[in-house]
């Protein structure tokens, strides 16, 4: 019969300790900050870009990537919506980024990704691809304008 010393016992102590902590906290984080895009089932439907308003704060955006635009280029909103994007691409494969917001998906021929994103200032937030996509990359942008409907009053 072996017997473990004291001081391997208290290292073995400490390092479980140490891994549970680990473990507990790669779990925190999983749960409070997955704001991963979710990838939903294709439909030929998400191939047609547009805006649908589903009440006075949440939209619906079917954005849609192809050599080199993003169709709707320009999305209205007011302040305070939020807005499920909901991401294809008609040809290869584009970025779609953001600026302010966080948001980094992927648009891919054949997918559709989903993310949530809402606007709480108004304001210009450009779109643009961050995946290398052909000779007209770097001129593909889009915009969403966030409105405070109380200034155009």
């Amino acid at each position: 019969m072996s017997v473990i010393d004291k001081s391997e016992k208290k290292v073995l102590m400490i390092t479980g300790a140490t891994l549970a902590l680990f473990i507990f906290s790669i779990l925190y984080a999983r749960g409070k900050y997955n704001d991963a895009p979710e990838c939903l089932p294709f439909d030929k439907t998400y191939e047609t870009p547009k805006v649908n308003k589903l009440d006075d704060k949440t939209y619906q955006v079917y954005a849609v990537a192809q050599m080199w635009q993003f169709q709707p280029s320009q999305i209205y909103i007011p302040v305070g919506a939020e807005v499920d994007f909901f991401l294809t691409s008609k040809d290869v494969v584009h970025g779609f980024n953001i600026a302010e917001k966080n948001v980094n998906m992927m648009a891919v021929y054949g997918n559709i990704n989903k993310t949530t994103v809402k606007f709480d200032k108004p304001g210009v937030y450009k779109i643009t691809c961050h995946e290398y996509c052909g000779v007209g990359h770097q001129n593909m942008q889009a915009e969403v304008i966030v409105n405070d409907p109380a200034a155009t009053k």
